[in-house]
């Protein structure tokens, strides 16, 4: 029978929206004091159920909103739903927002070990894979110089490289095999796989279906926070694209 790593049952995720823009906290002080704050509230995910078995690999697809990143944030521990349950087991590896936990100020060097912290690898381990992750990122001649002075792709493959260091039993990733040049796009995309064959269990949001297809062996189809579909791959990416052409 297979293992049970990740289970999703009847997850919703609200969010509360002012009904106009704020961009203050005095301004939140004084519209509320004149009793004129009002919120609105937004079904981002509604009514989720999935679960996936070790070794799945799992595209998210739909359209922008359909609640894609939002159910990848959840999953990851970055959100908690706002009701019903996930269930996950083993470490979990975000790929979300890459380079979130960098300090500008700091060099390339000085990041990988402050970035490394975030995503809770000790120091005595990047020190151990230190040379990987700039050989990886290909900036060696840069790793010195405050990341400031970085151009955004140089930033985003050191962020992959310090992310994909480890070997996950869970590796979530949002859109992020789309950073840098083709050359390195290839490569991140060979280490994706090679997380992939080692056991690790991958969710995957990608707006390219073809490689939603390639990668994954399930997919849910996103609408408005809801489930349209789930299941092979294959057969959902293709009534997807079906969908599409009577949109467009």
């Amino acid at each position: 029978m297979a293992e049970k790593i990740i289970e999703v049952k009847n997850v919703n995720m609200k969010f509360r929206m002012s009904d106009k823009p704020i961009n203050s906290l005095k301004e939140i002080f004084t519209t509320a004091l004149k009793g004129n704050l009002k919120f609105n509230e937004f079904l981002a995910v509604d009514d989720l159920s999935f679960t996936l078995d070790k070794g799945d690999t799992l595209g998210l697809i739909g359209r922008n909103g359909a609640g894609k990143s939002t159910t990848l944030k959840l999953i990851s521990g970055i959100l908690k739903p706002t009701s019903g349950t996930i269930i996950t087991r083993g470490n979990i590896v975000p790929m979300l927002e890459l380079g979130a936990g960098f300090d500008l100020e700091l060099t390339g060097k000085e990041n990988i070990y402050l970035n490394g912290a975030v995503l809770g690898y000790s120091k005595e381990y990047l020190e151990s894979k230190y040379e990987e992750i700039v050989d990886f990122a290909e900036i060696r001649e840069f790793i010195d110089m405050p990341i400031r002075n970085y151009s955004s792709g140089m930033m985003a493959r050191l962020a992959f490289s310090i992310a994909s260091v480890v070997q996950p039993e869970i590796l979530i990733v949002d859109e992020i095999l789309s950073v840098g040049d083709a050359q390195f796009q290839e490569k991140s995309l060979n280490r994706m796989k090679e997380l992939m064959s080692g056991g690790a269990t991958v969710l995957f949001v990608s707006h390219d279906i073809e490689k939603i297809e390639e990668m994954c062996n399930k997919v849910i189809w996103l609408e408005h926070g809801k489930v349209v579909d789930f299941g092979d791959s294959k057969k959902i990416c293709e009534a997807y694209k079906e969908s599409q052409k009577k949109h467009d």
